[in-house]
């Protein structure tokens, strides 16, 4: 996020609130199920495991930059956080959002929050060149996390969310993946952080990261990613906890008007829950 987006943000921040804290949502009659404009959607209470709303959620995918999830979830169990990465010159192969420069020296701790904060492809790239050796074998490293964890309908081609033939996954899948990431403490703090600064080893360059996901300027969510691509489109990852102590997890894939979109589905599980109650 922009320095300049900062003022869009807040204003979308307030629309959120606005909508989580209507007073429709504490009506006590089943509330209607909101019209769902995205290709696949999945939204669970992560307590109980029920779903309350899905659409599609076993179709495959694309799932853009929300492959970051199980980047960092292999980073963080395969390397110690205080690791000091050099970055290669073979990370650097796409557009450099951060101008890394190779040979610089970060922690790991900073480059996973570069790439879960601010999405960023080139500390992506230097962390699974980092923890596999070569991207290549990290990408293996991917896949046999995501067999593990018995993601059936998941399969990923690279460690950034590049569209890539194999490079899939599905809105059920990714839910299953982000509750197993939301366990780590450290990837949970990354993930709801607004802004954030990491500077090099040597302390000579500081860098100002912005997170990408303007649903973290209202108090209840609590992350978690968001991404883009071309084939892919808008793609977003929201958890949010309510007063009355429920988690609800939102997996939005291909969705158009994401703010609006995540922000209705999140007052439709609360008003649901609300109900149950």
């Amino acid at each position: 996020m922009s320095r300049s987006g900062c003022g869009r943000s807040l204003l979308v921040s307030m629309a959120v609130t606005v909508m989580l804290c209507s007073g429709d949502v504490y009506a006590q009659d089943t509330p209607a199920k909101p019209p769902i404009k995205a290709s696949a959607l999945y939204l669970v209470e992560l307590k109980s495991g029920r779903v309350l709303l899905e659409k599609d959620a076993t179709h495959r995918l694309p799932p853009a930059s929300l492959t970051k999830i199980m980047t960092a979830l292999v980073a963080l169990e395969s390397a110690p956080l205080q690791d000091v990465v050099k970055i290669d010159r073979r990370a650097l192969i796409h557009p450099s959002s951060l101008k890394f420069h190779s040979g610089e020296e970060f922690l790991l701790r900073d480059l996973v929050a570069a790439m879960l904060v601010a999405s960023a492809n080139d500390a992506c790239e230097a962390v699974a060149w980092h923890v596999g050796g070569d991207a290549k074998h990290f990408v293996t490293m991917m896949n046999d996390r995501a067999r593990a964890l018995g993601l059936t309908n998941t399969h990923f081609a690279n460690a950034c969310g590049f569209d890539a033939p194999g490079h899939y996954s599905t809105a059920a899948d990714l839910a299953k993946l982000t509750e197993q990431a939301l366990q780590e403490p450290i990837f949970a703090m990354m993930v709801r952080t607004v802004m954030q600064d990491i500077a090099t080893v040597n302390d000579k360059r500081h860098i100002a990261l912005y997170n990408t996901n303007e649903l973290l300027l209202d108090r209840t969510v609590t992350g978690v990613k968001t991404g883009y691509t071309s084939k892919a489109g808008r793609c977003l990852i929201a958890s949010s906890t309510f007063e009355n102590g429920h988690r609800v997890l939102l997996v939005a894939l291909n969705v158009a008007d994401q703010w609006e979109q995540a922000a209705r589905m999140l007052r439709y599980g609360q008003a649901v829950l609300h109900v149950a109650n």
